[in-house]
């Protein structure tokens, strides 16, 4: 059974991804993201690593939010290079177009 709240979409996108890694060390990365939702979006190719709780910046396009960090992919693991995030409540939801991007693209695969 899935406990996503909001249902996710499939989507390939590029991102750019910045905020201070596990030894606080300040971070620009460009990552893709695999999936997104209305509150939050799963991220692939980070060779950063991170700790969960972080708040990073994520920039899709034009589009900017912050997200935090609510799980890291295990290194070594199917998962290894992948964040789960969650905007913030504060952020505007700016997903909205990309949503009904990756929906009418996942609809004709």
């Amino acid at each position: 059974m899935d406990r996503r709240r909001k249902p996710r979409v499939t989507a390939i996108l590029p991102a750019r991804v910045w905020g201070v890694d596990a030894f606080s060390l300040p971070f620009m990365q460009v990552v893709t993201v695999k999936n997104v939702s209305e509150g939050g979006a799963v991220v692939q190719g980070m060779r950063r690593r991170v700790r969960a709780g972080e708040v990073l910046e994520l920039q899709v396009g034009e589009e900017k939010a912050s997200f935090r960090v609510v799980w890291v992919g295990r290194p070594g693991g199917r998962g290894e290079g992948e964040l789960g995030l969650q905007r913030l409540p504060a952020q505007p939801n700016n997903w909205e177009m990309e949503l009904c991007g990756c929906a009418a693209m996942a609809a004709q695969a």
